[in-house]
């Protein structure tokens, strides 16, 4: 009886212990595979010359379900049900994805960021009412850099969500701005002045030419509108040198810039209690 009772715990001994080789040899092999493969990947995806932080995005993913495909095929090995573990490990993934579906939405919403690229590092865009250069892109927010070198952190949720404006996509902007003169000055000669300057300022695009027009007839002013085109990095530097080249020189030549005026009418009450 005893002999029988050790002859049987010593099969099921040899039995697991082949399964648990079994096992250990598929989550070594499978781990060295998941290794191979992911560099096999990761270099067709340098090739393909996406986005840093898409490839590490993709690999990542990659490499999580070939793991996870590994560690149940080893568990598997062992003799254990994986329907019920596939069904806990379900049920798990769930209640995270519940707790965590605002983190899993900003991941999303970053692949579709860097998969429909509205945008690339470097690019001055306008999004969820803030300015800035783009500084990084990560899986779950959007970095930018405002020009006096602040930092805002955009989850990218709210990216996808906003209006996105892009200064720098289509490489040159347009600067316009409005010069305001009096009535009794030159009009030819103001319009004059602002295209000369705009041909000798070299950050200037002489294609599409400078527009200077009156853009409207105000109560004190003839309002001239001016239109400039440039690279999209000049655009503050036209915008400040044109507004300041402008105002000497209309000093220089005697036309006025008007400011508002208010007029005050002043009764005398005694001259009003005679009458």
């Amino acid at each position: 009886m005893d002999e029988i009772k050790f002859e049987l715990i010593w099969s099921l001994i040899s039995s697991y212990s082949l399964k648990i080789l079994g096992s250990i040899a598929i989550l070594l092999i499978g781990k060295w595979l998941v290794a191979k493969i992911s560099n096999l990947i990761s270099k067709l995806i340098i090739s393909s010359r996406l986005d840093e932080t898409l490839s590490s995005f993709l690999l990542n993913i990659i490499k999580t379900l070939l793991m996870a495909f590994v560690i149940i095929a080893a568990i598997a090995n062992l003799g254990v049900e994986t329907s019920m573990f596939v069904a806990a490990l379900g049920a798990i993934g769930l209640a995270i994805g519940m707790a965590f579906k605002d983190t899993f939405s900003n991941i999303g919403a970053g692949f579709l960021i860097i998969f429909f690229r509205p945008f690339k590092l470097k690019d001055h865009i306008e999004v969820a009412g803030v300015q800035g250069a783009v500084k990084e892109i990560n899986m779950f927010s959007t970095v930018l850099r405002t020009t006096d070198h602040k930092t805002i952190i955009i989850p990218n949720g709210r990216i996808i969500s906003s209006n996105i404006i892009n200064f720098s996509k289509e490489g040159t902007r347009r600067v316009e701005l409005v010069f305001c003169i009096d009535y009794k000055d030159d009009l030819k000669l103001a319009k004059e002045i602002i295209l000369s300057l705009a041909a000798e300022n070299k950050k200037i695009l002489k294609e599409p030419k400078p527009f200077v027009g009156v853009g409207s007839l105000g109560e004190n002013s003839v309002n001239l509108t001016a239109r400039f085109w440039c690279a999209s990095d000049d655009f503050s530097d036209v915008q400040f040198a044109m507004l300041e080249s402008v105002k000497l020189a209309f000093d220089a030549q005697g036309i006025s810039i008007p400011s508002p005026q208010l007029s005050i009418r002043y009764q005398d009450k005694k001259q009003d209690n005679q009458i």
